[in-house]
């Protein structure tokens, strides 16, 4: 691999909400860059970045897909690693592990329809991970396009400080160009995408100038040098300066600044190029990168240092067509050569580093070392997994894990043929590996598998994965929504469990406060984490109960969490104070406090008032004007509490939140009542209680 210097590489990522056009504009910026000679299309089915057949055959991005390709700004090749992230809502663990190892992110947004939910969960995790961004408006050649009105929904939907860099230029209501307000150029192109500079039109002059004045200040408003230069002498600010200034803003996240184009048209691929290497961060501009010893838990930093020690985190697992798993990962700081050993410090096991790969899509180039700052792929490590982190032996570090959203809905399968049981159960672990968005487990009382996702979509892929990819042919359930039980009082409960058997028997008798979680612990822990949703708290004073048993204690209310007391959901949160409690000399054990503790949890549970909790979902609707009434009506039948309703160009935008039980099989209502016509997407809102009505239906 040829070395490449740290502040010439990009690691960006392209994401957005459904059908914004990102595997659209990254097949331009492949060819555009001359990584490709031919531009593929996602409704040919022939895109470079898509290439599993399920993305083929629905034309959508299922799975995030990494490449790598050089621009050359002012003179210098840019090395630009870059990740195509799905659009869809139930894909989002697709955008999360990107978002977690890119330096910077293209947001694209549609022309016509602007900031649409899909968007603002992207901006979210982007936020989480204090990504710089930058704005792409697509699609500006769609009749009702508006820059400004997505500028302004970027700022006031997403709280961001957008700030437009181009105006746009309309002949004949067709869009030829823009005129980019640093530069204060005019730019066009050609059907095939040629860029030519030209002057700005003689009638666009006083709105330009008034757009590119506005421009300024905003930036001036920011940069105390730049305001001084505006105050004395506004001519005298030089593109260089503007340029300088934007990037720092940029990089600091107090502006994202916003460009146009027409992806499918090929227009304005090459000046977001230029923005990219221009605005967005090198690994050496982000800052340093923490994590923690693996023994002593101090707080560990690493810098994009090639000669440092190695850190890097795998972000991804995918399945070779061998079946050996292909781990991607970012190096932070060091540098891995072939034949290195490294250390899993989740794990504790040393490993051989036999390959390097180079990837774009599912094709690779094998390369002998990836540096600091570098995004790479290989095979062959058998016990890492997704979020483990590949390091160094003699100086280990464990680097921050990556968010991982839980999932809401559930299907039942099992084989047609009982001999493809054990081969199930090994491509579900293998698909599991891949996917950590979804889930497995195994019904004991029906023998059934159950498998969780995030949405109908999701698991239609993984069942469609199982049977036409791997031959299993199964049988499979009607989704279910994945409800969770909650208490609403907060009890004082003696508990005493006494049992002979033969010569030994168990003893042990706890008082406990048992009630939901506190807010204020609920607020510090991250919405994945159903194992610290627990509260537990000691006050045990006096040795009524040892030590060595309050862990067991604690364990038996985990466990009990597991299976609430209406229908056997999890149980969303719980708080228990130990207060009290005896022991006996001789039966006393872990075992018996364990115990003790699940029977507590189950005799207070009625006393705790129980009620039971479904998930919402923020449900948003883009439809004709003429089929308004059609599509609310089927949304109150749904029990929907409409949100919004607003004229977006020449359609109707509708807001809701639904509970997901509600929304099973939309899609094919929705297309009927609006002639195909509407679109939708929704994504996880929360939970709330279940409606009395629906709450005797579902627990039966």
């Amino acid at each position: 691999m040829k070395v490449r210097k740290l502040q010439f590489i990009r690691n960006i990522g392209i994401a957005a909400h459904i059908d914004a056009g990102k595997t659209t504009l990254t097949e331009r910026v492949l060819f555009f860059t001359g990584k490709s000679h031919r531009i593929g299309e996602t409704h040919l089915g022939n895109s470079q970045m898509d290439t599993m057949k399920q993305e083929i055959e629905k034309g959508i991005t299922i799975s995030s897909a990494a490449t790598q390709a050089t621009w050359e700004y002012l003179g210098q090749p840019i090395t630009m690693n870059i990740i195509d992230t799905p659009g869809h809502v139930d894909f989002t663990i697709e955008v999360e592990r990107s978002l977690r190892v890119l330096d910077g992110v293209v947001a694209l947004f549609d022309a016509v329809d602007g900031v649409e939910s899909q968007t603002e969960t992207v901006w979210q995790q982007a936020q989480r991970y204090e990504v710089p961004a930058i704005g792409f408006v697509n699609k500006m050649d769609k009749p009702g396009s508006d820059f400004n009105n997505v500028v302004l929904q970027i700022q006031d939907r997403l709280g961001a400080n957008a700030v437009g860099l181009q105006f746009p230029i309309f002949e004949d209501n067709e869009f030829v160009g823009v005129v980019d307000l640093v530069k204060n150029e005019a730019f066009y192109w050609s059907e095939k995408g040629v860029m030519e500079s030209k002057e700005i039109p003689s009638k666009m002059v006083v709105e330009v100038s008034e757009a590119r004045n506005q421009m300024i200040e905003t930036l001036a408003g920011l940069d105390d040098d730049l305001l001084a230069i505006y105050f004395e002498n506004p001519e005298q600010i030089t593109v260089g300066q503007l340029i300088e200034v934007i990037r720092g803003l940029v990089l600091t996240r107090k502006i994202v600044p916003v460009l146009m184009g027409a992806a499918y048209k090929n227009k304005g691929i090459q000046p977001l190029l230029d923005a990219v290497a221009a605005y967005l961060p090198s690994p050496v501009d982000r800052k340093k990168v923490t994590g923690t010893h693996p023994d002593t838990k101090e707080v560990e930093t690493r810098t994009a240092d090639p000669k440092g020690p190695l850190s890097a985190l795998v972000f991804k697992i995918a399945l070779n067509e061998q079946n050996r798993k292909l781990c991607f990962f970012r190096v932070y700081s060091g540098t891995l050569k072939v034949g290195d050993t490294v250390l899993n410090t989740r794990t504790g096991k040393k490993e051989r580093v036999g390959r390097l790969y180079q990837m774009h899509a599912n094709k690779r180039t094998e390369i002998t070392q990836v540096m600091a700052g570098e995004i790479a792929a290989t095979v062959g490590l058998k016990t890492f997994r997704t979020g483990d982190t590949l390091s160094d032996l003699v100086h280990p570090v464990v680097l921050e894990n990556l968010f991982i959203p839980k999932p809401v809905i559930s299907m039942a399968i099992e084989p047609k043929r009982n001999e493809q049981l054990t081969k199930l159960g090994d491509l579900l672990g293998r698909l599991r590996m891949e996917d950590p968005s979804f889930t497995v487990k195994v019904d004991h009382e029906t023998g059934q598998t159950i498998l969780m996702g995030m949405g109908e979509l999701h698991l239609e892929i993984i069942r469609s994965r199982i049977e036409d990819d791997h031959g299993i042919e199964i049988n499979t359930g009607a989704p279910q929504v994945a409800y969770q039980e909650a208490f609403t009082e907060t009890v004082t409960h003696r508990e005493r469990l006494r049992k002979q058997r033969g010569g030994s028997g168990l003893f042990a008798e706890i008082e406990v406060m048992i009630g939901p979680a506190d807010p204020e612990f609920l607020e510090n822990i991250s919405e994945e984490d159903t194992t610290e949703r627990l509260q537990f708290v000691n006050k045990i004073v006096g040795g009524s109960i040892p030590k060595e048993f309050i862990p067991s204690v604690e364990s038996g209310f985990r466990k009990m969490m597991k299976q609430g007391p209406l229908a056997g959901y999890p149980v969303s949160n719980l708080k228990v104070v130990l207060v009290d409690g005896s022991t006996h000399v001789k039966d006393s054990k872990p075992l018996a406090f364990e115990i003790c503790a699940m029977d507590a949890l189950r005799s207070a549970a009625n006393k705790l008032r129980p009620e039971l909790l479904e998930p919402l979902m923020r449900v948003e609707v883009s439809t004709p004007d003429k089929y308004v009434g059609p599509v609310i009506s089927d949304l109150n039948r749904r029990r929907a509490v409409i949100q919004l309703q607003e004229k977006v160009a020449n359609r109707v935008q509708i807001v809701a939140t639904v509970p997901l039980a509600e929304m099973f099989g939309y899609v094919n209502k929705l297309r009927s009542s609006s002639a195909g016509m509407a679109s939708y997407s929704m994504k996880m809102e929360g939970y709330a209680s279940v409606p009395e009505s629906v709450k005797s239906v579902v627990i039966g």
